[in-house]
């Protein structure tokens, strides 16, 4: 098990692939931790040097107090990719993921080559409703709002599999303070005008049924970025990397193939 000290965090980290490979980051999302992936790594074509982590707050790594803010998040990320020498990598970021994304190709742009918004936007809801969210977590827990996270993440099939225990176990066994503090940094991210500025290759994947980012929301974002493409993963949720893992890992090694001279 791999643990980064970095500046203000002790983040866990992984690495898979090729260590000599073309890079290739996941982030992803509120209430999960590097597992998120699981499917989708073995079905990555060759020669990838692929590295996934735990942000702030979840998973293995620590847990600050917060709130967080969308920097905090993205200086995480770009100093885990400055000790781990990586420059030019094509990012995956799904949800908060994809808004760290988004922040870091704007604030570094050597770091990313190319951008993976996966059911997420530039401004994902509002503050009010973000604090309705957290005052639910902090009066009742995360496991008082744990279905209905369900019913957001996953298309009604998916629900109705065994698998679907242990990511609700995910999201209740993610430190409160942690899941509260990311919540914050959402809350109080427009990332709108510096994603309109990025120039680089972006692909946006939605899932049909999401709950929590529309497609329409998701494609809106996307298309904030000249030249970017769009796609829709049907009968997917939030996750579609967990619903849909042969389908979202073909768009993304079509993406690898077409952006392999970035």
């Amino acid at each position: 098990m791999q643990v980064a000290a970095l500046q203000h965090v002790q983040m866990r980290w992984q690495e898979d692939g090729d260590p000599a490979g073309r890079p290739l980051v996941f982030a992803n999302s509120l209430g999960t931790d590097l597992r998120l992936w699981d499917k989708i790594i073995p079905r990555l074509p060759a020669g990838l040097r692929v590295i996934r982590f735990d942000k702030r707050g979840h998973g293995l790594s620590s847990c600050l107090n917060g709130p967080y803010t969308m920097d905090d998040l993205a200086s995480d990320a770009i100093e885990l990719m400055d000790m781990l020498d990586i420059k030019g990598a094509a990012f995956v970021g799904l949800s908060i993921g994809g808004m760290i994304g988004q922040a870091i190709a704007a604030k570094r742009p050597d770091l990313i080559a190319a951008l993976v918004l996966s059911n997420t936007a530039a401004r994902m809801g509002d503050a009010a409703t973000w604090q309705g969210r957290i005052d639910a977590i902090e009066k009742g827990g995360i496991e008082s709002m744990a279905d209905a996270v369900m019913e957001r993440w996953f298309g009604p099939a998916f629900r109705q599999t065994t698998e679907l225990t242990a990511w609700r176990n995910m999201l209740t066994r993610t430190p409160q303070q942690g899941y509260v503090g990311c919540c914050h940094a959402i809350a109080a991210a427009d990332l709108s005008a510096s994603t309109a500025a990025l120039r680089l290759p972006v692909m946006g994947i939605a899932g049909a049924v999401d709950g929590s980012s529309p497609p329409e929301v998701v494609k809106a974002t996307t298309d904030m970025v000249p030249g970017s493409s769009f796609h829709v993963i049907d009968g997917a949720g939030h996750l579609p990397c967990v619903e849909a893992p042969e389908e979202f890992a073909n768009l993304l090694a079509s993406f690898l193939r077409d952006t392999a001279n970035v």
